[in-house]
């Protein structure tokens, strides 16, 4: 073949930075957008914030408003050195906005019992000197008070009368806890462990050490929570267990968590009843006993975070309609900074510099983006409070089936767009607070030759499970019998995976004796 030269005319969508960038905003979260645009404000010199926009997004309104209230008062004649700093806004905030009612039902109400006992934890000293009264021991907060499960047990250790190697041995052991108050290591790896750091290799040294450590884990699982220090679920209800006045149930119920925890798992009333030789009356009370203890001593002291969630739409009900917006704390308020931009085009000629010329045209780039993508954002919200009306008044039971191709095809997006659109952003209904994600299920038929959404189905199993007789609870080929007397067509494997997403157990396991 004789080679050639062709001029062909094609027509190709070529990713450009500005529409890569566009791209990757979008699919950011709210954090993450932030994070973003932190970062542009420190490398473009074109771009700034304006003053209204520094609102932290995860600042609570009431906060919000109590800290506006202390600046009025300062700008309204107050000097600067009778200016309230930003602890009296705190207190502000917490004395007029919740007020003593809210106070006086944490303290009485069963949050307050939850915690007597971490309430009594002596506070640390530091707290004290803005009292000026001298009690170390008088004022802290109960959040402080509380601290970890290590603290909170090491303060109980400076009480205790030990010998220097008793207090090492406790400590060791007080280490080796895991967030849930048990022992995370087998007593002989933490023995094996500690002889390794003390350099003892002799048969009577370990010894010596296993001794401490057996003495210094018997004290350990005296100290309060009751229950810290087992090695085991059946150990830590057998040390609460043991805390109870002697009763015939109490017997019966250190024997269950001794042999046959597991058989009360499975509600095997049957087979309880038979090994140990008791009615079912008494395994019933020896149940409730094991089921009024903690399984997990350290939780009270657990420091889990809570997730933060900022809405990026609110949707509001106005007379009989909904009113969709994006939420205007979310929304950063950038513009291209004059003083820059002008003296950037008045530089021509042999002085221009190109690195300017191309930071200033990133920053447009990237306001025009952040607008674009709330425009999506909205575009897109819109389009689904359209389509699940009836949610907004009925919640998940009147969910419709919806998909990410009905709405690419409504507003002419590429449903990538709106998978990237509708994950890690945030609505906020009269329903609550929910993913854009949420709204999307799955469509099952009907007898009456309509579509069901999924999500609508997991509600009706929720409500059917809730209002379910524990002593004869609803079987997966029970809840798919009633589902299909409600014109859904849900196979029980169906029901089964639905159940798991709501994290219901199965009947055997919902059973009560």
């Amino acid at each position: 073949m004789k080679p050639s030269l062709q001029v062909r005319l094609s027509q190709h969508l070529a990713l450009t930075p500005q529409l890569q960038q566009s791209i990757r905003l979008l699919q950011l979260s709210t954090l993450e957008l932030h994070q973003e645009v932190g970062q542009m404000l420190e490398q473009n010199p074109f771009l700034e914030a304006e003053e209204e926009a520094l609102v932290n997004p995860f600042e609570t309104p009431i906060e919000r408003q109590a800290v506006d209230r202390v600046a009025d008062r300062a700008g309204d004649g107050e000097t600067a050195n009778e200016a309230p700093d930003a602890g009296e806004a705190v207190a502000e905030m917490r004395g007029d906005e919740f007020g003593t009612t809210a106070r006086d039902d944490w303290e009485n109400g069963t949050e307050g019992d939850d915690f007597d006992g971490i309430r009594e934890t002596p506070s640390s000293p530091s707290s004290s000197a803005a009292s000026g009264d001298g009690d170390d021991f008088e004022t802290q907060d109960r959040s402080a008070g509380a601290g970890s499960l290590e603290d909170h047990l090491r303060l109980q250790v400076m009480g205790m009368r030990l010998s220097r190697a008793d207090h090492a041995a406790l400590r060791v052991l007080i280490e080796s806890l895991d967030a849930d108050g048990y022992l995370a290591d087998p007593l002989e790896e933490i023995s094996a462990r500690l002889a390794e750091m003390l350099g003892v290799d002799d048969a009577e040294g370990r010894s010596d050490i296993d001794d401490r450590l057996r003495c210094a884990l018997h004290w350990l699982q005296s100290l309060e929570p009751t229950g810290v220090g087992a090695r085991n679920l059946g150990e830590c209800l057998s040390l609460q267990l043991r805390q109870l006045p002697k009763t015939p149930a109490r017997q019966l119920a250190l024997r269950i968590c001794e042999q046959y925890l597991e058989l009360l798992a499975r509600r095997d009333t049957k087979r309880l009843t038979a090994l140990t030789g008791t009615d079912e009356a008494l395994v019933r009370d020896a149940q409730l006993l094991i089921i009024a203890c903690e399984p997990k001593p350290g939780r009270p002291f657990a420091g889990g975070e809570a997730t933060i969630v900022v809405p990026d739409v609110v949707v509001r009900k106005n007379g009989r309609g909904l009113v969709v917006t994006l939420n205007p704390d979310v929304m950063p308020k950038l513009r291209i900074n004059d003083l820059y931009a002008q003296a950037a085009r008045g530089l021509r000629g042999a002085s221009a510099n190109p690195g300017l010329s191309a930071r200033l045209q990133e920053a447009r780039w990237f306001v025009k983006n952040i607008q674009q993508r709330f425009d999506t954002i909205l575009r897109v919200s819109k389009a689904i409070v359209e389509r699940q009306k009836a949610f907004f008044t009925h919640g998940a039971i009147a969910m419709k089936p919806l998909v990410l191709r009905e709405i690419a095809d409504e507003l002419g997006l590429h449903e990538s767009t709106i998978s990237r659109v509708t994950t890690a952003k945030y609505m906020a209904t009269p329903q609550g607070t929910f993913e854009l994600k949420y709204f999307f299920g799955s469509s099952l038929n009907t007898d009456a030759g309509g579509n069901a959404s999924s999500t609508a189905v997991r509600a009706l199993i929720q409500q059917f499970v809730s209002a379910e007789d524990t002593r004869k609870p609803l079987s997966d080929s029970q809840l798919s019998s009633m589902l299909e007397e409600q014109g859904i067509q849900v196979a029980r494997r169906t029901v089964a995976k639905y159940r798991e997403a709501l994290k219901i157990a199965p009947a055997s396991l919902r059973k009560a004796i």
